[in-house]
Formats: C-alpha cells, sequence, structure tokens
C-alpha cells in the first residue's frame, strides 16, 4: 500500500478522484454570503459540505479510498475511528461496496451521529473520551480481527479524495484567491491545499483549528508532529490531540497560514448560519466562518468550507440559547421593588414602553428581612441586542430601580 500511497496527492489522482467521488456526492454548490462579505469588506461564498447525503464532506476521501483497495483488503471488513463524520462516510462506502464496517467512536459522540452511522448498517463500538483514544482502539481491533484499517485523515488516498472540494471550488470561482479550510487532524487541508497550490500556486489557503485543539498549529511551529496534552472544545469533528504524520509535510507546505478560534465565536457564528442563511453547521463546520473577521485583507473572494452540518437537536438548542445571550439578545436583570400591590406593573409598563419582550419572572421575598423595604425581582428579557438591551437598563435606572445584571439561566 505504502507505494501506491506515494503516488497520489497528483494532478492525476486529484482528477481521477473527483471522477469517482461523483457516484456518490451531492453537488455542493458556492453560495455567496451577501451578510459575510458586507461585515468584513470581501467577497465571501461557502462551500455547504453540511448539505452532502451524509451530511459531511467525508464520504469523498472514505469511497475514494475504498476505490482503491483490492477485493480481498474489502471483503476483510473494514475498521475505522472517528468522532462521527468520517464514521458516517466509511459506514456508507461500505454499504454502496457491500462490505461489513466496523467504527470506533468516542463516547462523547452525539447520538445523531452513532445513529446515522448505525443506520448506514455499520457496528459502532463506542470507546474513549477523545478521537485518539477511539483511533488506538480500533488499531488493536484492526490488528486482532484481520479488518482493513481505513484511517481518518492520516492516510493520502483519503486526503486525494477530500481534496476534490478544491477541485468544485475552481470549476465554479476560477479567480479564487483564499480558501479557508477547517482542521481537526489535517486530511481536509492537506487535500485541499495541495491541490489548490497545483491549480494555482498564488491562492491562499488558511487552515481554521479550534483555540484548544490546535495540533496543526503546534506542529507546524515544532517543525514536526507533535500531540497536545489536552484538547477542548465545542467543536467535537475537530477535537484531535496529534495531526497525521503522513499528510504533515504537505500541509506544512502549502498552508499559508493557521487561525485559531475560541469556542465563544462558534457560538454566535451558529446563530448568524442559521439567521441568515438558513442552515444548520456543525461548530466544526463553522471554524471558517468565525475565522473570517480574522483574515486581514479586503476586496478578496474569499470560499469558506463548511465541513459539515451532523449536530443533534439538544446541542443546537444549547448552542442557539449561548448565542442568544452572547449576543445581548437575552439578558436577566434584578431589580429591588417594595412588596405592596402594583410594583410589578409598574416595572413591567417600563419594560414595555422600550419594547422589551419579557421571558421569564423570579420573585424572591426573602432578599431582605423587611419585606416591605424590598423583595428582589429577576426578569429574563428578550431584547434586539446591546443597544436595546441598554435603553431598557437606562430606562429602569430613570425610574429609580437600580437595575443590576446578573448571569443569564434559561
Amino acid at each position: 500500500m505504502a507505494a501506491k500511497e506515494e503516488k497520489m496527492l497528483t494532478l492525476e489522482k486529484f482528477e481521477e478522484a473527483s471522477e469517482v467521488v461523483k457516484k456518490v456526492t451531492l453537488e455542493t454548490k458556492l453560495v455567496y454570503s451577501d451578510h459575510f462579505s458586507a461585515q468584513t469588506g470581501n467577497k465571501v461564498y461557502l462551500k455547504p459540505e453540511n448539505m452532502q447525503f451524509t451530511g459531511a464532506y467525508k464520504v469523498r476521501g472514505a469511497y475514494y479510498k475504498l476505490s482503491t483497495l483490492s477485493e480481498e483488503e474489502r471483503q476483510k471488513g473494514l475498521i475505522t475511528a472517528s468522532a462521527g463524520n468520517h464514521a458516517q462516510g466509511v459506514a456508507y462506502a461500505a454499504k454502496c461496496y457491500g462490505v461489513k464496517a466496523t467504527i470506533v467512536m468516542p463516547t462523547t459522540t452525539p447520538l445523531i451521529k452513532v445513529n446515522r452511522t448505525k443506520g448506514y448498517g455499520a457496528e459502532v463500538i463506542l470507546y474513549g473520551n477523545v478521537y485518539d483514544e477511539a483511533c488506538e482502539h480500533a488499531l488493536k481491533l484492526a490488528e486482532e480481527k484481520g479488518y482493513t484499517f481505513v484511517h481518518p485523515f492520516d492516510d493520502l488516498t483519503v486526503a486525494t479524495g477530500q481534496g476534490t472540494i478544491a477541485m468544485e471550488i475552481f470549476k465554479e470561482l476560477p479567480l479564487v484567491e483564499y480558501i479557508l479550510v477547517p482542521i481537526g487532524g489535517g486530511g481536509l487541508a492537506t487535500g485541499v491545499s495541495t491541490l489548490a497550490k497545483l491549480l494555482n500556486p498564488k491562492i491562499k489557503v488558511i487552515g481554521v483549528e479550534p483555540e484548544n485543539a490546535n495540533c496543526m498549529q503546534e506542529s507546524i511551529k515544532a517543525g514536526k508532529v507533535v500531540t497536545l496534552p489536552t484538547v477542548s472544545t465545542i467543536a467535537d469533528g475537530t477535537a484531535v490531540k496529534t495531526p497525521g504524520s503522513k499528510i504533515f509535510p504537505y500541509a506544512s507546505k502549502n498552508l499559508d497560514g493557521i487561525i485559531t478560534v475560541p469556542d465563544e465565536d462558534l457560538v454566535v457564528s451558529f446563530l448568524d448560519m442559521v439567521e441568515n442563511h438558513k442552515m444548520i453547521v456543525e461548530n466544526s463546520g463553522l471554524l471558517t466562518v468565525a475565522a473570517l473577521k480574522q483574515l486581514n485583507v479586503k476586496g478578496k473572494r474569499v470560499v469558506s468550507i463548511l465541513s459539515g452540518g451532523n449536530m443533534d437537536v439538544i446541542t443546537m438548542s444549547s448552542v442557539v440559547q449561548q448565542g442568544l445571550i452572547m449576543r445581548d439578545r437575552i439578558f436577566t436583570v434584578s431589580v429591588l421593588l417594595p412588596d405592596k400591590p402594583g410594583e410589578l406593573s409598574r416595572v413591567a409598563d417600563v419594560i414595555a414602553k422600550q419594547n422589551g419582550n419579557v421571558i421569564k419572572l423570579e420573585h424572591n421575598q426573602f432578599i431582605s428581612i423587611n419585606r416591605s423595604a424590598a423583595v428582589e425581582l429577576r426578569i429574563t428579557l428578550e431584547a434586539f441586542g446591546t443597544e436595546h438591551k441598554n435603553t431598557i437598563m437606562n430606562a429602569l435606572e430613570k425610574e429609580g430601580y437600580s437595575p443590576k445584571l446578573v448571569t443569564t439561566k434559561i
């Protein structure tokens, strides 16, 4: 297999892969974003791989990898480790070829990803807290049972399949100047950056990682593959401690830089995508959107790759709530008022006049021994944003309520 892999990542192989993956991919045409273009001063296009049949780009690399295996290798059964999207890619590709697939997933994997993987006919084993632990277990099982291991990112054939995204971007937008690509282990970034440079050496390809899972950034800095002691991010699909060693030389050569994104930026980006583009994009797929504001250029044609959209509803609702709080669209204020009839309606009247919408009220009569002097009222409100919130706070202040902001709990 090594000899075969050495010939990968050539223009010829990328072209071959592009034809092969058409059998299992949907056409994800670029979406021009008025919202992000206006926000950044660039011409921003989104490559919506979240709209793929399996909900992510991973099916490209998995299917292309399977197409290069011998019948004997396929019939042994496949095994892989994945935080979710590669799992579905391999499971779906295995189903297409009519072969068995076993997927080891971290115990923290969202239920939607586990169930969808099982839905494609794969056997799922939950093991370890992070991808790296699941991968170790999968390699052990591959050795014990003779399965063919399909690595989610550290495989040049898989990376070639992922790079087909760049081919599609260039066909639609030949004059693209910047491509932003998310990085977990680095397979997608390797494929995209290598092909992009083959097609146009002047193009800039920027990798984007979670702030607390920046294994590629640290490795490039060190000039060799390094392992992070821990990773902590809501972007579960890119929570990887060690980038791939086979792909590292290509990624470090072809990436023009790496941007890291804090989790809170992913939260507000989710809200932006839902409200402005009506699209569900998982946290890892939002990395490139959150990174747009850090891109220090103007007037450029920029493509953000949205790598996936597999997000469970519970996570989604939590992210939406946090986003609304962070954008001051929801806030909680505490006011003290005398415990006598009519006080509550007076406060409500002040808020109503400023077009504030009350979501929740909490009345605490035991804030003070002297109840007639003060009881506490906590009001959770909906507002249009920071300016509107400040207007409501000022109105309450003017009426003598001495409002205090408190941590919002919905």
